[in-house]
């Protein structure tokens, strides 16, 4: 299997990346993971959608500002 690590700014492993062609592969194999529908939890939804009526949209950052950012850590 090619697994990719992928690293935060840090270095610390943050993620995998796993080629379709072996997730369609694990997902045949173990018949428990299903990625076709996933049923979110009302409790959640209704979480959700306070944090974002309670935003503060001055906290946001720009594009260009994030794009600045990522530069910046290179």
């Amino acid at each position: 299997m090619s697994i990719q690590y992928i690293s935060d700014s840090k270095g610390k492993t943050a993620g995998v990346f796993i080629p379709i062609s072996e997730w369609n592969k694990l997902k045949a194999k173990y018949k428990v993971i299903e990625d076709d529908h996933i049923e979110i939890p009302e409790w959640q939804k209704i979480e959700v959608r306070k944090r974002i009526q309670n935003t503060n949209t001055e906290d946001y950052l720009s594009w260009e500002q994030v794009e600045k950012e990522l530069r910046i850590d290179k």
